[in-house]
């Protein structure tokens, strides 16, 4: 098979139907299943497949007994269906805003610390002056995040970038670290010690971030050079309120940002544990595609991100 041109998706008739069929195939497994969550008979949609398999010259799904699978050439058909079909759905919402004299939609995926401070400032403000923008804010960790980036899901996102990804396919715009902090309940065992230990803290429940986040890596290596074991319970969450609630009601710790902690911790439930150490993560910063131009709105509240870093900055050094 020669290489294919790059109007590829002309001469071989792409259609939205194929896109639809190559997520719904990657979906449900099954032709006859993905066939009928399109209102498509099973031969219509066997057809559609084997006719642009034909036209590539390669197969995208591998038959068997028990439905389909992708193959590798299916995989790449099928991230990029299903970020086309974001676009899409994305500029209708757009559309939409537009007629009904909106500025438009933003959507914005973000860590937990940015989304309590920054982000919700920058919108505030942004609003002033763009009072019909729709802004939708998903929190996450970064290793859900960037995935969704590039996907299309998000317009930029406020992250960092983990292990893994090439950074060629984006532009990284450094806000700072983020400290982080030990949580316990008020009236925890803990709450009177001067100065607890990693080694007093871990004998108590922990509830952390997911393994492979960049915060529970952070713990993880701390209790590594302090050469202490990790708990013996640990609830694994991304959800920060999850964590608190845990807290507040059991002799659980948690570990999150001191953003967070100064926003949602309030003095009469929780105790912030003194610790002799300042423990921080890599930072974070903006972060967008490389090659996707962002929308007007999208536009207008990096812009107003950027203002609120650079002010934040300038407080820094004067103060």
């Amino acid at each position: 098979m020669g290489a294919l041109p790059p109007d590829w998706f002309l001469r071989v008739r792409l259609k939205l139907r194929h896109l639809q069929l190559f997520l719904a195939l990657d979906e449900h497994r099954n032709l006859h299943r993905a066939a009928a969550s399109l209102s498509m008979s099973q031969p219509a949609a066997s057809k559609l497949l084997g006719d642009l398999e034909n036209q590539l010259g390669v197969a995208l799904f591998d038959r068997h007994s028990r439905g389909v699978t992708p193959n590798w050439y299916g995989e790449i058909m099928v991230r990029h269906a299903r970020s086309i079909l974001s676009e899409l759905h994305h500029t209708g919402d757009e559309l939409n805003a537009l007629r009904e004299g909106n500025a438009g939609v933003v959507s914005v995926g973000t860590v937990m610390a940015p989304a309590v401070t920054l982000l919700t400032s920058a919108i505030e403000r942004v609003h002033r002056d763009l009072p019909g923008l729709k802004v939708r804010v998903d929190v996450d960790v970064s290793k859900a995040l960037i995935p969704r980036l590039l996907e299309g899901e998000f317009d930029f996102a406020i992250t960092r970038i983990p292990e893994g990804f090439s950074t060629e396919h984006f532009v990284f715009e450094e806000i700072g670290e983020e400290e982080i902090c030990f949580v316990c309940r008020e009236g925890h065992p803990l709450a009177g010690k001067t100065q607890p230990t990693l080694a007093d803290m871990v004998v108590y429940p922990w509830s952390l971030q997911p393994p492979g986040a960049l915060m529970r890596q952070r713990v993880e290596h701390l209790l590594m050079q302090h050469d202490v074991e990790a708990p013996d319970r640990i609830v694994d969450t991304p959800d920060v309120l999850v964590s608190l609630a845990l807290v507040a009601k059991s002799d659980t710790l948690t570990v999150t940002t001191r953003q967070v902690a100064d926003l949602l911790c309030a003095p009469q439930r929780f105790r912030i544990l003194p610790f002799t150490e300042t423990l921080s993560v890599q930072p974070y910063g903006l972060v967008s595609l490389r090659k996707q131009r962002l929308s007007p709105g999208a536009g207008a509240l990096m812009s107003t991100l950027r203002e609120i870093i650079a002010h934040q900055r300038q407080l820094a050094v004067s103060g």
